[in-house]
């Protein structure tokens, strides 16, 4: 079961030895950020700072900093916990006697628990600021070369003019005065999608800003879950209950009731505004160029309400282990579409886009490529930059295996391929902003009827026999 709120999951890690109270003054500006990259580079646990200068309310980051922590944000021991729920989901069958459907019945009961619920009062309203002011919040300046300061863990929630479906996701938000931020939208994401279906119609965009709330609702924001499915009812199934809702004060649109803080507001249309330079998590500052305006309404808040944060920046940063989980969860969609596929791992220091190391169960020639394909026309998958494919008793979450395979299985020219396709907006290498050129390594094992007409060595490993024997007898050499 997951946790309704930001402060039941502060209680959880709490509770773990798994979070410090920060009681000493700090400062928004740099000071936070330094403190967060020396802790989260060590290992270290999730942060409240307590007193924040020139600002009432406590600061909580690094508060996913890790798989443990990542893996009870979302109700579970480990985020293969977390992908076996949806492997039960996605297997199951259609029942045929009565007994099957018995069976079932338990699994469409939990099913039907998971949809937003409407509710009429909301803690995130329990304090209505209609003159409101951005500067009450203690958002976080980052890096030195930042333009100014963040939201670093917001939930953007806009509607399709057109259709009314909604979409949840997480840019980030800086702060240009004390009524107006910039609207970071990537051009492949929903929000970015509403904004231009408003711009065709010449209407204003409703948008909402939660920060806080369910933590499977926050990761919700960042999964790459298909277009037109709901991030709530998304995080509904995660958190094994629904995600309660309510109206917005000044705009048509449905919070997140259990929210810290939610800022209402609106986008205008053709309205454009410099926004960064900004420290990401290339580890490099990404430029700055022209975006949409939020123009704020109004700010509602929880009486005694947490900010959440976090900093993007070199890897290994929060936003890994978000990175994480999705790959664990949507590994089991994946294998779903495409059946060789046995394992996939985007290592942190990737940070997402940058490399695919996967392993299939190869049965014909030229699968590998097939894989590369498959792969690149799927979401969020289509910005992966380096896609490497080996074969299925290769551990691809064992970087020292994967240098070794590659390097022992891969002729450049015949294995490598280059393709032009999408490429992530903050790939500063990329020849033209958005696109750029892509690279597929086969580093399976060749066959025969894929051209290799020399013999494919055997690896080399000791035999069970001695295995066994020396494990028996290993107390006897005295080797601590």
């Amino acid at each position: 079961m997951g946790y309704k709120d930001l402060r039941e999951f502060v209680a959880a890690l709490e509770s773990k030895n798994w979070l410090k109270r920060i009681k000493t003054e700090v400062s928004a500006e740099l000071e936070i950020s330094e403190i967060y990259d020396r802790v989260i580079k060590s290992r270290g646990p999730a942060l409240l700072f307590e007193r924040v200068k020139d600002s009432r309310f406590p600061v909580l980051i690094n508060a996913f900093g890790s798989r443990d922590r990542m893996a009870l944000a979302l109700g579970a021991e480990s985020l293969d916990d977390v992908a076996k729920r949806f492997q039960e989901l996605v297997n199951m069958q259609i029942p045929e006697g009565l007994l099957d459907k018995a069976k079932l019945l338990p699994r469409l009961l939990e099913l039907a628990k998971v949809p937003p619920q409407t509710v009429s009062k909301g803690a995130c309203q329990e304090v209505v600021l209609e003159n409101p002011d951005l500067s009450i919040l203690p958002v976080l300046k980052c890096w030195p070369s930042d333009a100014g300061r963040f939201m670093t863990l917001p939930m953007v929630i806009t509607k399709s003019p057109k259709t009314g479906v909604r979409n949840i996701g997480m840019y980030r938000i800086q702060v240009f005065d004390n009524k107006t931020t910039g609207m970071h939208w990537h051009w492949h994401k929903g929000g970015a999608q509403h904004y231009r279906e408003a711009e065709e119609l010449g209407v204003r965009l409703p948008a909402a800003i939660a920060l806080g709330g369910s933590p499977a609702l926050i990761y919700a924001s960042t999964a790459p879950v298909p277009e037109g499915i709901d991030e709530y009812l998304f995080a509904g199934f995660l958190q094994s209950g629904p995600v309660a809702i309510v109206e917005a004060k000044t705009i048509d649109m449905e919070v997140p009731a259990e929210a810290e803080i939610v800022l209402e507001g609106y986008v205008e249309p053709k309205e454009r505004r410099t926004e960064g330079p900004f420290g990401d998590h290339t580890g490099f500052y990404s430029a700055a160029d022209q975006y949409p305006v939020f123009h704020l309404n109004c700010i509602t808040h929880r009486k005694d309400a947490i900010y959440p944060a976090t900093v993007a920046g070199k890897p290994p940063m929060e936003d890994c282990f978000f990175g994480k989980a999705s790959e664990r969860i949507f590994l089991v969609f994946l294998k779903k579409l495409l059946p060789e596929l046995q394992d996939i791992n985007l290592p942190v220091e990737g940070i997402f886009h940058n490399y695919a190391f996967v392993s299939i169960d190869k049965r014909y020639p030229g699968q590998a490529y097939k894989m590369m394909y498959s792969l690149w026309g799927l979401g969020q998958m289509m910005l992966t930059k380096w896609i490497v494919v080996f074969d299925k008793e290769v551990n691809v979450q064992d970087m020292s295996e994967v240098i070794w395979r590659l390097g022992n299985n891969v002729d450049p020219g015949r294995d490598i391929i280059f393709v032009k396709g999408p490429a992530d907006v903050l790939d500063f290498t990329a020849p033209m902003t958005g696109l750029g050129t892509k690279i597929g390594v086969d580093a399976t094992r060749k066959r025969p009827d894929e051209g290799f007409e020399r013999q494919w060595p055997d690896e080399i490993k000791m035999s069970d026999e001695i295995k066994a024997l020396v494990s028996k007898r290993w107390k006897e050499y005295g080797i601590d």
